[in-house]
């Protein structure tokens, strides 16, 4: 099968995949505990697949898998582009939501790798993932030495940092499997020390439910303390990414054309939208998936956290409506932090001798 392997890697080039490895499709059996302790302990986010033999059991997927085939697709971490200036203040979606969203794109490239490996062989069976299947991808990923798992729980490699989307075809195909890397974190911890919300264990596990990302894509009203540490985000965090040596120079290069003003959106135009010009405008992004309703109440947190006094009226506007209660109640909370801070701000009036104000 070594001729089918290097076939195989040729076609994953070809349609654009950057990282290709081959692992069994033995059982996980040593992630079990864990994901029962975190769904236990309520630390996990929520989105998993539930089912955990079938996230530790390949076999479960497809009976007669024999190999995964794991791949990696590389994405920037820079905008090609900074938006233009502009009247309203900005806020940001991370680097994983820059484009069109990576399910539609990882999707399609395992499509096309699919229909390339069936025109090589007849007897070709699998079952694709990405992200929300039940496999664990960033184990599957370790195994298939695509890179190694980091404090962050992010998979790392060499070539393209941790700036990577993850997916996997479980086959029936019997292939040698690659060994995994030989490099990892040592004994560097800047991305456990520099988590704004200490949500990272420090051994590859998290509290995925302190995770900036998962706050940002809750519904609901959120904890003053992830409101404020959001800081200028709107969908995602990418703090533990930032401060990881392996991504000091990385330039990965864009999958698909990147608008800089989606990326970087006008924070008042961006709360006015309504279902339908947001659907139109930021429906094709990954971050659009929760919909409007979250990314605006997020957009009014940061209104606050920029110190945005020019969203005054608009936030007046949204505090005195109650058709939306938790926009409301963001819009209360940023006016008062607004307020809060111009009291602090303020100069104190000089006293004349006698104590009355000038």
């Amino acid at each position: 099968m070594t001729d089918l392997k290097q076939q195989i890697i040729s076609i994953a080039k070809s349609v654009g995949i950057s990282k290709i490895g081959f692992t069994t499709a033995d059982n996980f059996d040593y992630l079990k505990a864990s994901l029962i302790q975190s769904q236990e302990d309520g630390t996990n986010s929520g989105f998993e697949h539930k089912n955990i033999d079938e996230r530790v059991t390949p076999k479960l997927l497809l009976d007669n898998a024999k190999t995964i085939i794991s791949i990696a697709v590389a994405y920037p971490n820079k905008l090609p582009d900074m938006p233009k200036k502009s009247t309203y203040k900005r806020g940001k979606f991370s680097p994983s939501s820059w484009g069109i969203d990576y399910h539609d794109i990882l999707t399609e490239k395992m499509s096309k790798l699919a229909q390339g490996i069936s025109e090589l062989t007849d007897e070709f069976d699998h079952k694709a993932m990405v992200d929300t299947g039940a496999l664990v991808d960033t184990a599957v990923a370790r195994r298939a030495g695509i890179g190694f798992i980091g404090k962050s729980g992010l998979v790392i490699s060499k070539e393209f940092g941790s700036y990577m989307f993850l997916g996997e075809l479980i086959t029936n195909l019997d292939i040698e499997p690659d060994e995994p890397v030989d490099y990892g974190c040592g004994d560097c911890d800047r991305c456990v020390t520099f988590c704004p919300t200490e949500a990272l264990n420090g051994d590859t596990t998290m509290n995925a439910k302190r995770c900036l990302s998962f706050q940002t894509q809750t519904t609901g009203m959120i904890d003053e303390e992830f409101r404020i540490k959001t800081k200028s985000i709107l969908y995602g965090c990418d703090i533990c990414q930032i401060v990881c040596p392996y991504n000091k120079g990385i330039e990965n290069t864009p999958q698909t054309p990147i608008d800089p003003e989606l990326a970087y959106p006008e924070l008042q135009p961006f709360i006015r939208l309504t279902n339908k010009e947001f659907k139109e405008k930021f429906g094709e992004i990954a971050g659009s998936w929760r919909g409007k309703n979250v990314l605006q109440r997020n957009a009014i947190y940061v209104l606050a956290n920029l110190n945005d006094k020019t969203a005054i009226p608009l936030l007046e506007e949204i505090a005195a409506n109650p058709q939306n209660a938790v926009h409301q109640e963001a819009a209360q909370w940023a006016l008062e932090k607004l307020s809060r801070r111009d009291k602090q701000n303020r100069p104190l009036k000089k006293r004349h001798k006698h104590g009355k104000l000038k």
